[in-house]
């Protein structure tokens, strides 16, 4: 009976070890302090002798070696691409306004971002209510260009005349400019929240935006934010996205952040929505879309599962509810438009789908039809942004 004892224990020190060093991985993304600036090169003389001419002295910099990669490898996956990026291509940018401005309401509390307002003319139901705007919120790891260009989203914004908003993280806040999803009092509708809802009144109230058709979405630590930012002012949006995101109303500390993106939270999913139930007694419908791909082991489909169970849940959906589902295939192995094959569900009441579940087969912790030269971008269809054009524009707040 002694060595069976002993080779539980064994195992579950070694257990416990891993558990410690994927943890030490999340802390470092999660907490992690601002990486220090790099020191200014020392600048050395150095004389350089040109045949049949007197010596030239030249300054230059001191070599300084520099790390195989920008990014420790202690941090992966959390903090670096799951594929290597390809060579970028340039192209031309979309041809209207990208303005960068700022958000400030006190002293040492500023909100940068981003907005990209159409070159096209509005249409006249635009003329008369103003342009729709979707807010985007990036992931650990993207800065608000990034994201932008990595997704596209601009350009078909452009297509279809939406302004689009992109709140940037700050590197004071964070490290790894990661929106707090985790933080109790962030899900409480503190922190972070204030600001975005702030920048989206500013830019409202600058700009002709139509106030009934105002979506948010996000992609990992941005869905997570986008989901606590709707839920804490569900009037102020039409509709909302998640793109890999967390499950809402857990964390609330680091072990507990990562036990939440690798195994979701289902002793919570339900009770945290009870308590925004409970905060907002006249809580409205918030049409949601989400989107996941099923090799994700950053944030694993367990949240998806658990997520549809939370936007059911806020959105009253009854027992008897239309749930349509369909199976779209995948484009030919090396073909010219790869494309995963993906599940789609939607769950209806009258004329509205309310809920709308991608499943997407082979995507990793990548935004599914963006630019792969940039991070968490995958290539292959679908595209996630327009899914999310799509899905939003049959919705506004009434």
């Amino acid at each position: 009976m002694v060595k069976p004892a002993t080779k539980w224990l064994r195992g579950l020190l070694r257990a416990g070890k891993a558990q410690q060093r994927t943890a030490t991985k999340l802390a470092k993304v999660l907490f992690g302090p601002v990486p220090a600036k790099p020191k200014p090169r020392k600048a050395v003389n150095k004389v350089v002798h040109k045949a049949g001419a007197k010596a030239v002295v030249k300054t230059v910099a001191k070599a300084r070696a520099r790390p195989a990669s920008d990014a420790p490898a202690a941090l992966a996956p959390f903090a670096t691409p799951l594929s290597p990026p390809r060579v970028r291509k340039r192209t031309a940018p979309p041809p209207g306004k990208w303005l960068a401005a700022h958000y400030a309401p006190l002293p040492g509390r500023r909100l940068p971002y981003f907005l990209y307002l159409p070159e096209k003319a509005p249409s006249a139901a635009m003329r008369t209510r103003g342009r729709p705007l979707l807010v985007m919120l990036h992931g650990c790891e993207q800065s608000a260009t990034q994201f932008a260009e990595g997704t596209r989203m601009n350009r078909l914004a452009e297509r279809k005349g939406y302004a689009v908003l992109y709140p940037q993280q700050s590197l004071r806040s964070h490290a790894r400019r990661c929106w707090k999803w985790y933080d109790k009092l962030t899900q409480e509708g503190g922190g972070d929240v204030r600001l975005i809802v702030g920048a989206i009144e500013q830019v409202a109230a600058r700009y002709a935006i139509d106030r009934t058709r105002i979506y948010i979405c996000g992609i990992s630590a941005g869905a997570g934010m986008a989901h606590i930012v709707a839920l804490n002012h569900p009037h102020l949006f039409a509709a909302l996205g998640l793109h890999s995101g967390p499950v809402f109303g857990a964390g609330h500390s680091l072990i507990g952040a990562l036990q939440v993106m690798q195994h979701g939270a289902a002793a919570r999913a339900d009770a945290a929505i009870d308590e925004v139930l409970a905060r907002h007694p006249a809580f409205p419908r918030l049409p949601t879309i989400l989107l996941q791909g099923q090799a994700d082991k950053v944030v694993r489909p367990i949240n998806q599962t658990q997520l549809v169970r939370q936007s059911v849940r806020v959105n009253r959906l009854p027992a008897d509810t239309l749930v349509t589902a369909q199976r779209l295939p995948g484009g030919a192995a090396g073909g010219r438009t790869p494309a995963h094959a993906y599940a789609l569900h939607d769950y209806q009441v009258g004329k509205d789908v309310l809920l709308r579940v991608a499943q997407v087969d082979h995507l990793e912790h990548a935004w599914s039809g963006g630019d792969a030269s940039l991070p968490f971008n995958d290539k292959a269809k679908p595209d996630a942004s327009k899914m999310l054009l799509d899905f939003f524009s049959s919705h506004r707040r009434l």
